[in-house]
C-alpha cells in the first residue's frame, strides 16, 4: 500500500470514530499499525524465535490464501488492556503512521533481503511481509469502516 492510498483511506478517520470490533479506539488502531510497521523494518526488534509448526501453519494460510484477517485475534506479547497512546492527538499518529509506512518502503528499497522478526511467524521477508500488511491494515480499516 502507498503512503497516499493510506491516507487517503484515513483521511476521515477521527478521534471518535467508532470501532466496529474490537476494543482499541481510532488512535490505538493507527498507533498499532506504525508499531506493526516498525517492528517489519527492524526499527523495533524483538528477539528471534523458531516458530512452532502450528505458527507456520497460520503464517500459510494467512499469508499464502485469500483468508481474512481473523477478527479477535489478539497479537502476541499485548496486554489484554489497551496500550497507552503516545501521541498527543490521532492528527499526529496518522503523520506518524505514513511517516512509518515510507521508512517501511525506503528500508527494504535499500536492503532487498532484509528479513526480520514478527512476533507470532518468525523471520518474514519483504514480500511476506506485504503480504501480512496488506491483509492487517484492511482489517483494522474495516475496524472502523475505512
Amino acid at each position: 500500500m502507498t503512503s497516499q492510498i493510506l491516507q487517503n483511506r484515513i483521511e476521515k478517520l477521527e478521534a471518535s470514530t467508532p470501532a466496529r470490533f474490537g476494543i482499541m479506539t481510532a488512535q490505538h488502531m493507527i498507533e498499532h499499525l506504525i508499531i506493526t510497521l516498525k517492528l517489519s523494518y527492524g526499527r523495533i526488534q524483538i528477539p528471534e524465535f523458531e516458530p512452532t509448526e502450528k505458527q507456520l501453519s497460520q503464517k500459510q494460510v494467512l499469508l499464502y490464501t485469500d483468508t481474512e484477517f481473523p477478527k479477535g485475534v489478539k497479537a502476541p506479547g499485548l496486554p489484554d488492556t489497551l496500550m497507552e497512546l503516545k501521541f498527543p492527538s490521532i492528527e499526529s499518529a496518522k503523520s506518524a503512521l505514513l511517516k512509518s509506512l515510507e521508512e517501511y518502503h525506503n528500508t527494504f528499497d535499500e536492503k532487498k533481503d532484509l528479513k526480520t522478526t514478527h512476533p507470532r511467524f518468525g523471520k518474514l521477508t519483504f514480500d511476506e511481509w506485504e503480504r501480512f500488511h496488506s491483509k492487517h491494515i484492511a482489517h483494522h480499516l474495516e475496524q472502523f469502516g475505512l
